[in-house]
C-alpha cells in the first residue's frame, strides 16, 4: 500500500497497523505531510474549531531526585541554580494568569522530595478554593497511587506524565537504572483509574530512537487512550551526557503530530516551546499540523532561565502578558486565536 493510502487507511480507521506506521514514517515526504496535515487540521477544527487552549505554566522548583540521562536538571547537574517558589509565590503566579484571562493552570517541576503530599496538597487545596472555575493540571513526575488519589481529592483534574519511550531497551538507554517503564506505565494506569484527565507523551529524535520505537510509542498511546499528548522534539543541554546529539527536527515532530490527531481526533495536542525552540515558526507549524494547546509560562521572570531542561530555550525573559500577547498575534496569522478557557477534552 502506498503512503497516500495507508493515510487515508489512517484517517478512516484511526489506527495502523506496527508494520504500517514503520511504512508511513520511513517513507514521508512533503507531499504526504502536507496531505496529513490537512486532514488533521479538518477533524481538529470539526471537535475545537480555530481556538487554540492556552494553558498558565508555573515551573515551581526545578530540584529533582532524578538523573534522566536528557534532563538539564538532573540532581547530579551541578551548574544548576535551584530554586522552589513558596505557595505564595505559585498563588501570585494564578493570579496574574487569572487577571489575564487564563482559566487553566499546570503546576510543573521536577521530582522534588520537599514538596511531598501535605505540601502539594495543600498548593492544589488553595488553587481549587481560589479559583473554582480554573482547570488544575499537575506534571509531578512519579508518585504513590495514594499520592495521585490525595492530589485528586485536593482538586486536580488532570495529570501529565510522559512515558518518554515504549520501548524498555530504549527508556533503559534515556533513564538511570534505578528507573524503570514498567513502574511508570503503572503510575500511567493509576492516574487513570483514579479517575484523572490523563497526559502523555515521548520527545522526537531522542538518542539511539529508531523509527520502530516511534511505531511502538504511537500504538502505546492508542492503547492508553489518554486525553492528553505532548510530544516535541529532543533538544540537547550541555551539561548533559547527550550534549553532542542532535535536536530532532520540527518535520517529524510535526508529521507525528498529524498522526496523533487522525489516531484520536479528540485529543488536546500542545504545540510545545520546544517546538518553538528549534525553529521560530515551530509553534505555528505544530498548529497546522493539528495540535490545539499552546503553554505560555507564568512563572516568575526572575526564574525561568533556571528551569533549563534543554538548551536556548525561547521566552525565558518575557513577562506573562507579553508572553500571551506575541502568542495570540502568531495564532492570528496563521488564522487561529487564543481560547481562553478551560480547554478540557471533548468526547
Amino acid at each position: 500500500m502506498n503512503s497516500l493510502k495507508l493515510i487515508d487507511c489512517l484517517y478512516k480507521e484511526q489506527t495502523l497497523s506496527r508494520e504500517e506506521l514503520i511504512e508511513l514514517l520511513r517513507h514521508r515526504n512533503k507531499e504526504q505531510a502536507e496531505y496529513l496535515a490537512q486532514l488533521a487540521r479538518k477533524e481538529a477544527q470539526k471537535i475545537y474549531g480555530t481556538g487554540v487552549f492556552p494553558r498558565g505554566l508555573i515551573e515551581f522548583t526545578n530540584y529533582c531526585k532524578n538523573n534522566c540521562h536528557y534532563c538539564g536538571i538532573q540532581s547530579r547537574n551541578q551548574n544548576v541554580n535551584r530554586y522552589r517558589l513558596t505557595p505564595e509565590e505559585i498563588l501570585s503566579a494564578c493570579e496574574n494568569g487569572y487577571t489575564l484571562g487564563y482559566r487553566s493552570f499546570v503546576l510543573q517541576g521536577g521530582e522534588d522530595p520537599y514538596f511531598n503530599d501535605d505540601r502539594m496538597t495543600a498548593i492544589v487545596s488553595a488553587i481549587r478554593s481560589q479559583y473554582p472555575d480554573c482547570a488544575i493540571t499537575l506534571s509531578l513526575g512519579e508518585r504513590s497511587r495514594e499520592s495521585y488519589q490525595r492530589l485528586w481529592d485536593a482538586g486536580a483534574d488532570r495529570y501529565l506524565l510522559r512515558h518518554e519511550a515504549a520501548s524498555h531497551t530504549l527508556y533503559e538507554k534515556l533513564h538511570p537504572q534505578n528507573l524503570s517503564l514498567d513502574h511508570r506505565l503503572q503510575c500511567l494506569q493509576d492516574l487513570k483509574e483514579i479517575g484523572y484527565h490523563v497526559g502523555t507523551g515521548f520527545m522526537v529524535g531522542a538518542p539511539f530512537q529508531t523509527i520502530e520505537d516511534l511505531a511502538d510509542d504511537l500504538l502505546f498511546i492508542k492503547q492508553l487512550d489518554p486525553q492528553m499528548v505532548g510530544i516535541g522534539p529532543f533538544v540537547p543541554h550541555h551539561d548533559t551526557r547527550f550534549k553532542e546529539f542532535p535536536s530532532g527536527t520540527v518535520e517529524l515532530t510535526t508529521f507525528l503530530i498529524s498522526i496523533l490527531r487522525l489516531m484520536n481526533h479528540h485529543l488536546l495536542l500542545p504545540s510545545t516551546t520546544a517546538l518553538g525552540t528549534i525553529d521560530p515558526n515551530g509553534r505555528e507549524q505544530g498548529i497546522l499540523a493539528g495540535a490545539n494547546v499552546v503553554m505560555p509560562n507564568l512563572s516568575p521572570v526572575a526564574v525561568r532561565k533556571d528551569y533549563a531542561l534543554y538548551d536556548n530555550k525561547i521566552c525565558t525573559g518575557d513577562e506573562a502578558a507579553e508572553c500571551a500577547g506575541c502568542l495570540g498575534r502568531r495564532l492570528e496569522s496563521i488564522g487561529y486565536h487564543l481560547e481562553f478557557c478551560r480547554g478540557d477534552y471533548r468526547e
